[in-house]
């Protein structure tokens, strides 16, 4: 599962987010890439130097496996899952062609090698994404992904049994399946919803006026399915008050992103396992910031990519797990 938006704040900061929505239980780590960095690729058939430090959550699955993440050239990338519809290329052992496996290279390598959206977009052609299995859950996760630049554009890249497609994303949303075009078309069965409070109307000779205010969302999906979570993502960024700045921003984006967060117990997938919110990330394309709140912990954690990160020892750096226990501040007015 998973839901992603974009932010633009007055200032023209530029913010991407997600939520990581996951039956399986993580242990993600916010991690530093130098620039100049070997990636030996999974698929023992090519290597790439990173051209571009980056920042971002993974974790370490020999190789670190990133989510998402932010680089020094202002790219932010996040990979969600696409069940039923994400088709990837057979691995070939003889081939002139990168080749990148899709779930656990595409995002650093991206990242690492792409200064722009346009940039990415004019090298994902000459890749083979090829699919392979995870450690987590022993099979080639079917994915898509969400790039987004300094300069506020947003594209859905998707690879399909039609090839490899991009999209240009001026909604600013991603979740999960089906396909972003069919996501696309679906939001015109909601545009009716509006945040004007709805006044009262006669059927016949009888007035009925609304119970109080927020009548005029009546209608917006509240479930947690892909579709819901788009529609309800889509509409809520598109309608908050514009974030001043960054900061604003970040507070805004988590506001949006806690209406599509799921309780754990509320979604159960067919192997009897509770797909929950473990994490919530918010990243600054401007500052080269990064923001996060987990399941357990909703205090929110902030860092910030440095020019010259890890450049003495070359190598990649942990900032530490997301997960951290919760902390209380307690207020007494008086002697325990």
């Amino acid at each position: 599962m998973c839901t992603a938006i974009t932010l633009t704040a007055a200032n023209g900061d530029i913010l991407m987010g997600r939520t990581m929505d996951f039956s399986y239980a993580l242990e993600p780590e916010l991690y530093v890439v130098p620039a100049g960095y070997k990636y030996n690729s999974s698929l023992k058939q090519q290597c790439f130097k990173t051209q571009f430090s980056f920042m971002g959550s993974g974790q370490n699955l020999s190789p670190i496996t990133f989510a998402d993440g932010v680089n020094e050239a202002g790219l932010c990338a996040a990979a969600l899952y696409f069940p039923g519809y994400a088709v990837y290329d057979e691995s070939e052992k003889n081939t002139s062609t990168e080749c990148v496996a899709a779930a656990s290279e595409l995002v650093s390598f991206l990242l690492g090698m792409c200064a722009s959206v346009e940039h990415a977009l004019s090298i994902l052609p000459e890749l083979k994404i090829v699919g392979i299995p995870d450690s987590i859950t022993n099979s080639a996760a079917p994915l898509h992904w969400l790039l987004a630049d300094f300069s506020g554009r947003c594209v859905a890249i998707e690879k399909t049994c039609d090839g490899l497609s991009y999209y240009e994303n001026n909604i600013g949303v991603l979740s999960n399946s089906p396909d972003f075009k069919w996501h696309m078309t679906n939001l015109r069965n909601y545009i009716n919803i509006v945040p004007a409070q709805q006044e009262h109307t006669k059927w016949k000779d009888v007035c009925l006026s609304p119970f109080g205010q927020g009548a005029g969302t009546l209608g917006l999906p509240g479930d947690f399915s892909p579709t819901g979570r788009f529609v309800r993502a889509a509409w809520l960024k598109s309608h908050i008050t514009t974030p001043a700045d960054g900061w604003d921003a970040v507070i805004a984006g988590f506001h949006v992103l806690d209406n599509v967060s799921i309780p754990k117990g509320c979604v159960v997938t067919d192997r009897g396992s509770t797909d929950y919110t473990q994490y919530t990330i918010f990243y600054n394309l401007t500052s080269h910031e990064v923001f996060f709140k987990t399941y357990d912990n909703s205090q929110i954690t902030a860092a910030r990519l440095l020019p010259g990160s890890c450049a003495g020892d070359g190598n990649i750096q942990s900032l530490g797990g997301l997960n951290t226990p919760a902390s209380f501040i307690y207020r007494s007015c008086g002697k325990e």
